[in-house]
């Protein structure tokens, strides 16, 4: 099949390979003024620059580019440590396996987010346990999870929905008084902060995403992990690539008929390859898998990194731009930003009064006749029909009202100019106008 025609094909979200995760293309014809992106950051002559240097080394898989990459993203984040994975969802997976997380325990986590939070306790036959959400900021509630607490309970997952942080303080108190982890899922969250600690620094460990809509990306996918537990160093790298380690020469002794293989020099094998270039053993139980990253993704991400404050503040001059334009609105509401908080706007979440709009009516009218798509996020996942299957509930009322009536998502990402900005505001004015009469 020619170029074009492959192009010709892949025309739609739904056509393409990876649906919802690639593209929000619909071919429906609706002649757009605003759609809604699926790049969340800008690239120039840097990224172009950093592949084509990478491409030239002799190793294009966890090497310099690499190492580079974690210590510049941990400095940034004001972390001890930091490990580049292969996604955000694959890091989750890691860090539950380091938890050391089995079947029977639960872990606390908001319904108000991506499948990936609980796929990645299921793999390990850990139970989700629902806690509803702040109708403000839209995350995890902390009066909600002391609620959930168990003896079962062995960590809480929260995500710092849409770029602004949860309530930190009260749930991590609440998980020292139990002993339990906190894991913070900072996809949205780059640069974020609360009480001026960066997302990825408060709870035992968080992880990022590198995806194409995320606030800086990494040719599309990609992921870090954050800790600030020295602990757990040889472990994260252990499990993010196949429980691969080196031999422990004070333990371990090889022989094969009269030829012994232990000897060693100051405490080291004599020849790098004696007695093999690696060994492999289990953290408590748990096998890793590989979660590497390239050298390619890496050298854009150091670019990337040196990004983050000027991408930040064109997010918040957009935000800021409609909050401004539409505060008059009857029923319709901007984003919220907690005062305790440095907001960083992955995402624009316009909420609706659904004793005055009808949802799905405002957002096919702001679609269909003012060329603005807007998007939704999340339906809550207990309502999946796999979760069901599984017997898995949840109660977060505060969190199905704000799904199915009141939310949609804005395009929001630094590259909008000013005439789409007065698109999006003109739209919202628009419909809400013609829905009130």
């Amino acid at each position: 099949m020619s170029k074009e025609g492959r192009n010709e094909v892949h025309t739609t979200g739904e056509e393409s390979e990876g649906g919802i995760t690639s593209s929000y293309e619909t071919g429906d014809g609706v002649e757009l003024k605003v759609k809604y992106s699926f790049f969340g950051s800008i690239y120039d002559e840097d990224e172009k620059n950093a592949v084509l240097e990478a491409m030239e080394q002799d190793s294009l898989t966890m090497g310099l580019k690499v190492q580079i990459f974690q210590e510049d993203f941990a400095k940034f984040h004001d972390v001890k440590h930091a490990f580049a994975v292969s996604n955000c969802t694959t890091g989750m997976h890691l860090c539950t396996q380091l938890f050391d997380l089995k079947e029977g325990d639960e872990v606390i986590i908001t319904p108000n987010t991506f499948i990936a939070n609980s796929l990645v306790l299921l793999k390990e036959k850990v139970a989700p346990v629902y806690a509803d959400i702040d109708p403000r900021t839209f995350n995890i509630d902390p009066a909600e999870i002391a609620k959930k607490v168990t003896s079962k309970t062995k960590a809480i997952y929260v995500v710092h929905y849409a770029g602004q942080m949860c309530d930190m303080d009260p749930i991590m108190e609440i998980a020292r008084k139990h002993n339990i982890f906190v894991l913070e899922d900072c996809a949205h969250a780059h640069g974020a902060t609360y009480k001026g600690k960066k997302a990825g620094s408060v709870g035992d460990a968080g992880v990022f995403s590198f995806h194409s809509l995320k606030n800086i990306t990494t040719c599309g996918e990609g992921g870090m992990i954050t800790t600030n537990n020295d602990e757990w160093v040889k472990p994260i790298e252990a499990l993010r690539c196949m429980n691969l380690g080196q031999w422990d020469i004070g333990q371990t002794e090889f022989t094969f008929g009269r030829n012994s293989l232990k000897k060693v020099i100051d405490g080291k094998y004599s020849d790098y390859w004696v007695p093999s270039h690696f060994d492999v053993q289990d953290y408590k139980g748990h096998w890793g898998n590989n979660y590497r990253m390239n050298e390619i993704q890496a050298a854009v991400g150091i670019a990337q990194v040196k990004k983050i404050d000027m991408l930040t503040e064109k997010r918040r001059y957009n935000a800021r731009y409609i909050n401004d334009g539409i505060k008059d609105i009857d029923g319709v509401n901007g984003v919220y930003e907690d005062p305790n908080c440095g907001h960083v706007f992955h995402l624009y979440t316009l909420t609706l009064d659904p004793e005055v709009y009808d949802r799905d009516g405002f957002l096919r009218v702001l679609y269909r006749e003012f060329g603005v798509q807007g998007i939704l996020h999340y339906q809550p996942t207990y309502h999946f029909t796999g979760l069901q299957k599984l017997g898995i509930t949840g109660d977060c009322p505060i969190a199905e009202k704000f799904f199915y009536k009141r939310e949609l998502n804005l395009p929001m990402h630094p590259r909008l100019t000013k005439q789409e900005l007065d698109d999006v505001v003109a739209g919202i004015k628009g419909t809400a106008e013609k829905l009130r009469k």
